[in-house]
């Protein structure tokens, strides 16, 4: 099963979303706002891409730390900020054939998704 993790109103989420119609694969989408997200699921996520790839550092919510906060992260303190604001996610992130990434790229998705 693909699953496509994002938050609705994301452009990169909404071009994923979009692609996957386009190349009819089934897919599930579960928004971190609504849907929400679990500790153990964020530690995996960590475990595979490593917080520095999941963390966006572009995002207002990044921004919007403190630096004390921003200059503490690790693998541990991320994992709370994220539970605490899950917009901290590069987004889109998808789970499909026992892997992990972040990101939309159409190509990266195909050779995902269309082998």
């Amino acid at each position: 099963m693909t699953i496509l993790y994002g938050i609705k109103n994301c452009d990169s989420v909404k071009k994923a979303r979009k692609w996957l119609e386009q190349n009819q694969i089934d897919y599930q989408f579960h928004d971190f706002r609504s849907d929400g997200l679990g500790e153990q699921q964020v530690e995996s996520w960590i475990d595979i891409l490593g917080w520095e790839a999941l963390v966006n550092k572009r995002s207002t919510t990044w921004k919007e730390l403190d630096a004390t906060t921003k200059d503490a992260m690790n693998a541990q303190n991320a994992t709370k900020a994220i539970l605490a604001a899950p917009t901290l996610i590069k987004r889109p992130l998808i789970e499909a054939n026992n892997q992990t990434m972040v990101g939309f790229k159409a190509d990266t998705y195909q050779n995902l998704l269309l082998k």
